[in-house]
C-alpha cells in the first residue's frame, strides 16, 4: 500500500471571501485534514469550511492593523512566507496571487501552485496601485525603493514550484513571460447553480466589484455620467471616496452586499458593466449564469469567458468613450438569456473540483 501523502495548503491571506477563497474552500473539501498556512487571518471573515481547518499565521499577524492594512507590509511578505516550516509535508498546494507560492518545501516534496497571477502590485499593475494620485507619497517612495527587490524575489521563489496551474490563458502567458515557466490551465470555480435565468429587466446597468484602482470603475462612472442611464455599483474599497466625488445622480454606490442581494441585482439588471482587465473574472460569469449579457473591456480573462455578440459585447479600448460606444451598440442588439447561461456551464464548480482532483491525484 502506498504511503498517504501529508498535505499542506498555503493561501496569501484570509480576510474575506472572494474568488481565491472559493478555490481554497474546494481544496479544503478535498483535503479535510490539511492545515492552512497564511500571512494573516481575520477570524470569522471566511467560510466555516475554511475556518474548521487548523490555520497557522505568520509573524505579520501580530503587527499593528495586520488584518486590515496588510498591504502596507508588502516588503515583509517574502520573509514572512519563507519562515513557515513545511518539512513534514509531501504535497504543498499554494493558492497564490502574491506571496504564497514563495513557501519553502522539503527536498523531494511536490509543490503545486494554483496561480491567480504573478504579484500584480509589482508587475503589470504597479502604476495602477502606486502611480501618482493612486497612493500616498510615502507609499510611492517606499515601493519605488522595494519594487526591484520584490521582483527578484518573486522570480527566484517561482523556481521552488514543481508545477504551476494558471486560472486563464492570460495568466498562463504572464507565468511564461515573468517566471519563464510552463503551466496548465484549470479555470476557477463558479457556483452556477446559485443563479437562474432571469427575464426581468428593471432598467439599470450593474457593476459588482471591489473598488480598487486596477478595476477602473472610474471609466464606468465617467461614461454613465455622460450617458445618464441608471448605474448601480455594489462594492467597497480604497477608491470609494474618489469615485463618489465624481458620481452623477443616476449612479448609486451601495457598498458590499450579501450573496443573495447580489443575485437579486444580477436578476434585475439590463447588463453587467466590466471595465477592468481581470486575470479571470468570476463576476461576469455569475451575471451570465443569470442570463444577463456583459459589456466588458476585451482584454484579460474576460476575453475567454464572454463571447462577443453572443453573450455580451467586448469594447476595444479602456476608456469611457469606448464603453459609451459599446453601450450604444448593445441597445440595438438582442441576447438570449438561456444561450448565455448555457455558455457558463464550462466554468461550474463541479467541473473545477473534478479537474483539480484528477490533476492532484495523478502521480
Amino acid at each position: 500500500m502506498a504511503k498517504e501523502r501529508k498535505v499542506a495548503l498555503i493561501h496569501d491571506w484570509l480576510t474575506g471571501m472572494r474568488g481565491g477563497e472559493k478555490v481554497l474552500e474546494i481544496l479544503c473539501e478535498l483535503y479535510p485534514d490539511a492545515p492552512i498556512y497564511t500571512l494573516v487571518h481575520e477570524r470569522g471573515k471566511v467560510s466555516p469550511i475554511i475556518e474548521r481547518h487548523k490555520i497557522i499565521t505568520s509573524f505579520l499577524q501580530k503587527m499593528p492593523y495586520a488584518t486590515t492594512r496588510y498591504q502596507y507590509y508588502l516588503p515583509l511578505f517574502p520573509t514572512a512566507i519563507e519562515q513557515f516550516d513545511l518539512s513534514e509535508f509531501d504535497l504543498v498546494i499554494s493558492s497564490s496571487h502574491a506571496a504564497a507560492k514563495g513557501v519553502r518545501v522539503k527536498p523531494g516534496a511536490t509543490h503545486v501552485c494554483y496561480c491567480y497571477t504573478p504579484m500584480r502590485y509589482i508587475w503589470d499593475q504597479f502604476d495602477n496601485y502606486f502611480g501618482s494620485g493612486r497612493s500616498s507619497l510615502l507609499a510611492r517612495l517606499g515601493m519605488k525603493f522595494f519594487r526591484l527587490h520584490l521582483q527578484k524575489w518573486d522570480v527566484r521563489s517561482s523556481k521552488g514550484v514543481t508545477q504551476f496551474i494558471a486560472i486563464s490563458e492570460t495568466v498562463r502567458e504572464r507565468i511564461q513571460r515573468i517566471y519563464t515557466r510552463e503551466s496548465i490551465i484549470i479555470y476557477p470555480p463558479v457556483d452556477i447553480n446559485r443563479f437562474a435565468v432571469s427575464e426581468k429587466d428593471d432598467g439599470y446597468f450593474l457593476i459588482v466589484s471591489a473598488l480598487v484602482p486596477y478595476k477602473r470603475i472610474d471609466i464606468a462612472v465617467d461614461a454613465f455620467n455622460k450617458i445618464g442611464k441608471p448605474l448601480r455599483i455594489i462594492g467597497t474599497g480604497s477608491e470609494m471616496a474618489r469615485l463618489k466625488k465624481i458620481e452623477g445622480k443616476n449612479i448609486s454606490f451601495e457598498g458590499w452586499q450579501s450573496d443573495e442581494r447580489i443575485a437579486e441585482a444580477y436578476a434585475g439588471c439590463t447588463a453587467l458593466i466590466f471595465p477592468g482587465e481581470e486575470d479571470f473574472g468570476i463576476v461576469p460569469v455569475e451575471a451570465m449564469a443569470s442570463g444577463k449579457p456583459v459589456i466588458a473591456f476585451g482584454k484579460g480573462g474576460v476575453s475567454e469567458t464572454v463571447v462577443d455578440g453572443r453573450t455580451g459585447i467586448l469594447f476595444p479600448e479602456q476608456s469611457s468613450s469606448s464603453l459609451i460606444a459599446a453601450v450604444e451598440k448593445f441597445q440595438s442588439m438582442k441576447f438570449d438569456g438561456k444561450v448565455i447561461r448555457e455558455h457558463t456551464m464550462r466554468f461550474d464548480r463541479a467541473k473545477f473540483t473534478s479537474a483539480i482532483q484528477n490533476y492532484l491525484d495523478t502521480p
